[in-house]
């Protein structure tokens, strides 16, 4: 029988944080917990987006608890900053779901601390911001989401020097640079899996991918750097080819909720090639799978945040 959001249990008393709340994914993942009951911490970088995503919230998840954390996964000292305030104020957080990223700029360009774009915001800092939620995410038994993407099979390897600030000696190439940081953020959910069991701590640590859905992202990357014209043509491809948003966080509200899952499981779509239909428990790719290139991924990203991340 297929896993539909029918499935999801009740989450009364349960706090989840979301990043990436203004649209697509993070959006729908936000009303499907909010409507089971979750209490909802989101983040954003845009105010006036994230007043428009509250009402979107109240509107299809009503009486749902919705609290705002300006967060900018570009800049490390945003991160340490809203990570402490999110554990100055709970003292729990049951449920993290990494969403939040960018999607090929057409132009190479940097985060706040020199790194290129998407390594630097899909999984730097989503590393960053799990590392200083990590007290308060043991202590609760967290489940915790890495968003990845179809993208991750596209690529065989992470070039490790992309994660530091003199960045990679090789020319960007925007899909690579976009799958090979969607391949760190599957390598990094799958090893903190295997760094929680080690250690005994009943952290659950899962990867999800939306298949091929109609999202913001298409637009908003490509149109990063000025040129727009890209990303409306790929927007708009996708509208007529590609499955709703709200399909496309059924994986992540999957992986989010399900208790059958343990840790180290990976969901998306269980259609034609995953880019569409019910979600289900899916096989990553060999690379994924390794785990020396997770350790060695693990040790760059300590040395790109200048913190251990010790599980």
């Amino acid at each position: 029988m297929s896993w539909s959001t029918h499935d999801i249990p009740d989450l009364t008393g349960k706090r989840a944080v979301i990043t990436g709340v203004t649209g697509g994914l993070g959006l729908h993942t936000a009303i499907g917990l909010g409507r089971a009951g979750a209490e909802l911490v989101v983040t954003a970088r845009d105010e006036r987006k994230a007043e428009t995503a509250l009402a979107r919230i109240a509107d299809k998840a009503p009486g749902a608890l919705v609290e705002v954390v300006s967060l900018d996964l570009a800049d490390l000292a945003d991160i340490r900053r809203a990570a402490a305030e999110i554990a100055k104020t709970y003292e729990r957080v049951d449920i993290l779901v990494n969403n939040a990223g960018i999607m090929v700029p057409p132009r190479y360009s940097t985060t706040a601390d020199g790194f290129e774009l998407q390594i630097g915001t899909n999984h730097i800092g989503h590393f960053a911001w799990t590392a200083a939620l990590w007290p308060v995410l043991r202590d609760s038994a967290a489940r915790i989401v890495s968003v990845a993407s179809l993208a991750h099979t596209a690529v065989g390897s992470i070039d490790l020097t992309s994660l530091t600030p003199e960045g990679s000696p090789q020319p960007y190439r925007r899909w690579q640079s976009y799958g090979q940081s969607k391949l760190a953020n599957l390598l990094f959910a799958l090893e903190l899996d295997r760094r929680a069991k080690a250690a005994g701590i009943d952290v659950v640590s899962v990867g999800a991918h939306p298949g091929y859905a109609a999202t913001n992202i298409t637009k908003t990357g490509p149109a990063s750097s000025g040129l727009s014209l890209p990303g409306m043509g790929m927007h708009q491809v996708s509208r007529i080819l590609a499955q709703s948003a709200a399909a496309g966080a059924m994986p992540l509200l999957m992986a989010a909720t399900d208790p059958g899952l343990s840790g180290g499981e990976y969901v998306g779509p269980s259609g034609i090639r995953g880019l569409r239909g019910r979600p289900k428990v899916v096989t990553p790719s060999r690379a994924a799978r390794d785990a020396e290139l997770a350790s060695d991924l693990w040790s760059a990203s300590e040395s790109a945040i200048g913190a251990t991340f010790e599980v």
